[in-house]
């Protein structure tokens, strides 16, 4: 047993309460109280001296890539480049540091914060090198070849209407098949090291809670497989969605979690303009973005997957797309009624108010991404262009949501950005629209509280409770009163009541602990 003193508890409960001690006992709460008066069957427990930190619940993501995130925290990121020749002297340092691998794959290029205004096309590729080279676009929709990576894809690529030779760019499902003839050159073995690398990135910023959308991405749905595999070998828990539409597939592979984005994205992104909306864009009358499947395709796969019980959570970014996801749900709710479901819309980045009373009167929970308010890819300018400034005002309603009742739960959609909790709250407590700001608490909740809540498990973690598991992060500063919320140091994280220490572990030790975890506790589904 250990007794935790010397610290700020903050439970993070509806009712917020805060301790000045607390005890774990095998890897679950046992007591919180004032230090001043600790029960004497506790007087002999370890004592952790905490030095004056603050203790929040270990933080949750509700939506993220890991697969991908894997990938390309172990490859290069060209988010922060300037311009292209930095860019190019990126390529070359990974190229160099790699030279047995067969292709090249970073990610994070973007028009909106390079000098040259533009997207990179194959021509700067080209000149960047002449190894085979993917780089995908910041959001995560399309991808850009030079033509030695054009030369290995497939003709089933190249024919695709989403493929441009010329350009070398990749959108839809010539980008979705082109990345997965892509990864199908990286080893195995590395994709498995990088989820080890990724997992310990994440426990840098306090994350114990991963949802996370796989089966895109790499070939024969071989991140679906391997995580589900590996993931209790990593020191987080995770809940893992399977984006696909193919219900038999689900069976098959034995989850009880479908969606995401990609096969279930509804529609597409702002940075691509296609985003469906229901009002045109604002620099192209003709342009009310795309709708990725027709309404009767959208509803047949959530009554279907509402009927085996299963959990489902959708991609939607337009308002037109939002209607589209809710309307989805209503029917499924019609078809089988399921009080306590607890089916996810992603993003919801801009919706009506009545769109989100709709979203609260049938329980839906939002995997929203406060990180998207700041985003510099994004930046407040380029969606004024193609959004008009009433639209861009509304975006991240999560002033609104929070009004209406919804359970949010804050995510990265990493790799879009790199999964960073305390700026992400930072974010939803400084939207610059003064209605869609939320209290700090409120903001603290979507990254410990409601995640759990959203993958049913608000009696297990997210609340530093008696009998809750004991996932806790010790940090610098006060959340709830610190000036820079996002500066706020990570100076450790506790799953099971042990503080984590990152340390390399190979793939036989990872599959080991993997084996070991899931005998032992269960809870990896």
């Amino acid at each position: 047993m250990e007794l935790y003193t010397n610290a700020r508890f903050i439970s993070c409960e509806k009712e917020n309460r805060i301790y000045t001690a607390m005890a774990v006992k095998g890897g679950h709460i046992v007591w919180l109280g004032d230090e001043s008066s600790i029960p004497p069957r506790y007087g002999k427990a370890k004592r952790v001296d905490l030095g004056g930190a603050t203790v929040t619940p270990a933080f949750g993501d509700t939506h993220m890539h890991f697969g991908s995130l894997c990938v390309f925290e172990n490859t290069f990121y060209l988010m922060d480049v300037k311009n292209f020749a930095e860019a190019k002297a990126a390529v070359r340092r990974y190229a160099d540091s790699h030279r047995k691998n067969k292709v090249l794959m970073g990610y994070g290029c973007t028009a909106n914060t390079v000098a040259e205004h533009r997207l990179p096309e194959k021509r700067d590729l080209d000149d960047w090198t002449e190894r085979p080279l993917m780089v995908m676009k910041y959001d995560g929709h399309a991808a850009v070849c030079n033509s030695a990576m054009l030369a290995l894809l497939s003709d089933k690529v190249k024919s695709d209407p989403g493929c441009n030779t010329e350009t070398g760019w990749l959108y839809q499902s010539a980008f979705y098949n082109g990345v997965n003839e892509a990864t199908a050159y990286i080893p195995t073995m590395d994709i498995i090291r990088g989820l080890s690398g990724g997992a310990e990135y994440l426990a840098s910023v306090g994350i114990g809670l991963v949802h996370t959308v796989e089966g895109v991405g790499f070939a024969n749905d071989l991140d679906i497989d391997m995580i589900k595999i590996l993931a209790p070998g990593l020191p987080q828990a995770f809940r893992i969605f399977f984006q696909t539409m193919d219900l038999k597939a689900v069976k098959k592979h034995g989850f009880k979690r479908v969606g995401g984005c990609f096969k279930l994205a509804l529609d597409g992104c702002f940075g691509s303009e296609d985003a469906a909306l229901k009002e045109p864009y604002a620099n192209d009358p003709n342009n009310y973005g795309v709708l990725n499947y027709p309404q009767e395709r959208v509803n047949e796969f959530a009554i279907g997957a509402n009927r085996e019980g299963w959990q489902i959570t959708m991609h939607a970014i337009g308002d037109a797309a939002v209607e589209q996801c809710i309307t989805a749900y209503e029917a499924a709710y019609a078809d089988k009624p399921w009080d306590d479901a607890r089916h996810v819309m992603i993003h919801v980045c801009l919706a009506s108010e009545e769109q989100l009373k709709r979203a609260a009167k049938i329980k839906l929970c939002i995997a929203a991404q406060s990180p998207f308010i700041y985003w510099k890819q994004e930046p407040d300018e380029y969606l004024c262009a193609v959004l008009g400034r009433e639209r861009t005002d509304r975006l991240n309603a999560l002033g609104t949501m929070h009004r209406l009742g919804l359970v949010v739960g804050d995510g990265s959609d990493g790799p879009c950005t790199r999964p960073k909790p305390l700026y992400g709250m930072a974010c939803s407590v400084n939207h610059p629209n003064p209605d869609e700001r939320i209290s700090r608490l409120d903001a603290l909740r979507m990254i410990t509280a409601n995640p759990a809540y959203m993958s049913h498990e608000e009696n297990k973690r997210g609340t530093l409770a008696p009998g809750m598991i004991a996932d806790f992060v010790v940090l610098g500063d006060d959340p709830l009163t610190a000036e820079d919320i996002a500066g706020i140091e990570v100076k450790a994280l506790y799953l099971h009541g042990k503080k984590h220490v990152a340390k390399k572990i190979g793939v036989a030790g990872l599959l080991a602990r993997a084996i070991i975890k899931r005998i032992t506790q269960r809870e990896y589904i």
